[in-house]
């Protein structure tokens, strides 16, 4: 079923312009032995919020009162680099994070957020340190991030950035991976009649092999 359309992401931002976050400082492995998702919001961040103790360390940034509410990062470059752990992106957006916003990103990283829609924007380092100087002043701006118009805004700050076309679709539409392939299904169920009616041999040929094989 089609989820919550996003066509607008506006919040507080915290700054993280920490570089090279990895997914393991993002999700430590201790939190990878759950069976579903729950959970993972505790674990976000983990060794970098909390001490040896378990007690909060007043100077990471999300400890601080004005940023324990934000829903937007404003984070360093290569965000999300390391493994592959969609955990990742789980713990984000359980803790309340809708969106990062950073120079670059790692490669798997962005493709598990975008997939699960998470949305990640990049704009270029010069850009990304404006805002990080914004968020991080005595009265930080809400920052405003618009789909449609395809803009980061914070008070006066204003940039614009880009997604692919799929992905803004999927946002915009509030499709996954498998809604929006099923969008197509007019054009797969045709090809689907064509391929069959020239090769008739090969429908449902696993199917068959499989009853054959049970007769024996």
């Amino acid at each position: 079923m089609p989820e919550a359309t996003l066509a607008r992401i506006e919040g507080s931002g915290a700054p993280l312009p920490m570089p090279n976050l990895d997914t393991d400082q993002i999700m430590p492995k201790q939190f990878l032995r759950i069976i579903d998702k729950a959970g993972l919001g505790q674990g976000l961040f983990h060794d970098l919020r909390f001490d040896e103790a378990g007690q909060p360390r007043p100077d990471f940034v999300l400890n601080q009162p004005a940023y324990r509410e934000a829903g937007i990062l404003v984070a360093g470059p290569n965000f999300g680099c390391g493994s592959s752990r969609e955990h990742a992106v789980w713990g984000l957006q359980q803790y309340g994070i809708r969106a990062v916003i950073a120079a670059s990103f790692g490669e798997i990283f962005y493709s598990n957020a975008i997939n699960n829609r998470l949305l990640l924007v990049m704009l270029p380092q010069s850009e990304v340190d404006r805002l990080v100087a914004g968020v991080s002043s005595p009265e930080p701006p809400r920052i405003v991030i618009d789909l449609h118009a395809m803009t980061v805004r914070a008070g006066s700050f204003q940039a614009g950035f880009a997604l692919g076309e799929r992905h803004r679709r999927m946002f915009l539409q509030g499709l996954d991976v498998i809604g929006l392939t099923l969008t197509q299904q007019a054009q797969i169920d045709g090809f689907a009649r064509g391929h069959h009616a020239a090769q008739p041999w090969l429908r449902d040929v696993a199917a068959k092999t499989m009853s054959r094989l049970a007769g024996h």
